[in-house]
């Protein structure tokens, strides 16, 4: 199963519109995936007082689903400011304290870079595999801007 994480908050966004694409790519070659767009989660859910073994019930199903049961991750980034939509930091700094072992180490990670620039989100790209190489994730080298 490969989970393809739609890495902003933004509605309508072009992150989901090219993660459903790859969804449909991957679906069609015949492999499992799914869809986390994180435009979906409300803010409740990244409550302050919900760290670790006290996340809401929502992520705690979330983290099963999408980040515990699989062993490859798309990410789908959105250029924000030379770098990567703070959802998607937040996102794994509250889940990673849940069973740290289980969230992202020894998993494979592909990134793909969305920007209207021609860089396709390089830099965010580059700084987003520091967060994933420290949380024991293996980036593939190549990223797709």
């Amino acid at each position: 199963m490969i989970t393809i994480i739609s890495g902003t908050n933004r509605p309508n966004s072009k992150s989901t519109l090219v993660s459903n694409h790859i969804l449909k790519m991957i679906t069609d070659s015949g492999a499992e995936a799914q869809v986390l767009d994180l435009a979906t989660l409300k803010g409740a859910d990244f409550d302050h007082d919900y760290v670790g073994d006290n996340l809401s019930d929502t992520l705690k199903e979330i983290q099963a689903k999408y980040i515990f049961n699989v062993d490859k991750v798309i990410y789908v980034l959105a250029e924000y400011n030379g770098g990567v939509p703070g959802v998607l930091k937040h996102f794994i700094d509250t889940i990673s304290v849940r069973e740290y072992a289980q969230n992202f180490k020894n998993k494979k990670a592909f990134l793909v870079g969305l920007s209207a620039g021609r860089g396709g989100n390089s830099r965010g790209m580059e700084a987003f595999t520091g967060v994933l190489n420290y949380l024991g994730t293996h980036v593939y080298p190549t990223k797709l801007p």
